[in-house]
């Protein structure tokens, strides 16, 4: 098994999927020639053919709406925007039709498409470059959503999605896209939609992240063991669907939970999880469910990023806190 970079592993799974099955069809601004924004398309296009690898016009809405065209066809898109704060100009397009093609036509036509949007923080980006906007989807039912945190991971989610009969937005946390390797089978997997993975077991407190806050959250669970706190980090992997048993098993263990996301407090979908965790596991709570989120506000120019996304510090703090409570 060769050993991966988190964008080298997402690149290699579209390859996988193009070599695969002649549906597939990768799309989006810069794809082709240039390789993407952040070089995940690099060299496909030469390998595949530019009808195979198409370099789209700047206008999200377009690109989803021809994605959207293309999987009703029995293609399957796979669609690029190029950052998570530019698929706003597409929401009317996910959310009116591919969200809903499958409802609205009795299950005759199906929209097999994936939206992969780079994600997050601390990368020193200008405005709408590092949003956050998960909550934005999960609240939207017929479309899944997926946030690897590991290359392995990203692969296999990858072809589980392509693969996927609805429409699914595949979050790329841009932080680790070069920032973690592991080794990854170099041929095709799929890692389901749906099931969590314990990223490390403990037994005093649960805490839940995804994406890019989950190796903040495992070098948080490693400075409390020095306290003697076993921490358990769960990677959600899927927000929708969401792994409701893992968590609930979890929860019932450890009799505590933290939940961790970059986005922002109100209404960001650390909310929902730790509802789905009073309604499946209140009588063993022994402290309230706590959340560690950006605050409140827009996304602050790069010299205030270490403030407003989450550290290993702060949900450090927030482990102790719920611990002691």
């Amino acid at each position: 098994m060769p050993e991966q970079t988190l964008i080298g592993a997402i690149r290699d799974g579209l390859a996988c999927a193009l070599a695969a099955d002649p549906r597939v069809v990768v799309m989006g601004e810069d794809v082709g020639r240039v390789g993407g924004v952040f070089r995940a398309t690099e060299g496909l296009q030469e390998r595949f053919g530019a009808e195979r690898v198409v370099d789209t016009p700047l206008a999200e809405s377009g690109i989803a709406g021809t994605a959207i065209g293309m999987a009703a066809y029995g293609l399957r898109p796979v669609a690029e925007m190029q950052f998570m704060g530019f698929v706003l100009p597409a929401v009317d397009q996910i959310v009116s039709h591919a969200a809903r093609l499958r409802a609205r036509t009795h299950g005759r036509f199906t929209a097999p498409l994936v939206i992969r949007t780079p994600y997050g923080g601390l990368i020193r980006a200008p405005e709408l470059h590092s949003e956050s906007l998960e909550a934005f989807f999960c609240h939207l039912p017929g479309v899944k959503v997926a946030c690897p945190s590991t290359p392995r991971d990203a692969k296999g989610l990858l072809l589980a999605a392509i693969a996927d009969p609805d429409p699914v937005i595949f979050m790329e946390p841009m932080r680790l896209y070069r920032s973690v390797r592991e080794d990854v089978p170099a041929e095709s997997f799929t890692v389901p939609l749906g099931p969590a993975r314990i990223a490390r077991p403990g037994r005093d407190v649960s805490v839940i992240a995804w994406g890019a806050m989950v190796p903040a959250a495992l070098r948080a669970a490693a400075d409390v063991a020095g306290d003697g706190i076993e921490a358990e980090v769960i990677d959600l992997r899927t927000l929708t669907p969401l792994d409701e048993a893992s968590l609930a098993d979890s929860v019932r263990r450890t009799g505590r939970a933290v939940v961790v996301h970059e986005g922002v407090r109100t209404g960001g979908f650390g909310a929902e999880v730790a509802a789905r965790i009073a309604e499946a596991a209140f009588l063993y709570l022994q402290a309230p469910v706590a959340r560690v989120t950006a605050p409140d506000a827009p996304y602050p120019p790069f010299l205030l990023e270490d403030r407003f996304v989450p550290q290993p510090a702060d949900v450090a703090a927030a482990i102790r806190s719920v611990v002691a409570f």
